[in-house]
């Protein structure tokens, strides 16, 4: 069985070798991949942010509004809550000093 700390060890090496081989792709490879992997990384995260809005577009799209309250049918208890004021903290007593 896998714990949240193996979990979380292999997701650590995993972010720091890709940090690592993103960084030599983009710095020691050749010049003309260098483009072409700045081309991907700008499409894949434009991509994912559309991604975002465009579900959230769908679900406020797909979702039913909430019913309508009507307020004839609101109880009195509801209607008209008692107010209360709250209590006022007591003062504390401070120690007298003695001398």
């Amino acid at each position: 069985m896998v714990n949240d700390k193996s979990t979380g060890s292999l997701l650590l090496i995993i972010g720091l070798a890709g940090i690592l081989i993103y960084g030599y792709l983009l710095f020691f490879y050749n010049e003309s991949m260098t483009t072409l992997i700045l081309q991907i990384t700008a499409f894949i995260a434009v991509a994912m942010i559309l991604a975002i809005i465009a579900w959230i577009g769908y679900t406020m799209a797909t979702t039913p509004p909430p019913e309508p309250l009507d307020v004839g049918e609101v109880p009195e208890e509801v209607s008209s809550p008692e107010i209360s004021t709250p209590e006022e903290p007591k003062a504390k007593k401070e120690p007298t000093k003695s001398k």
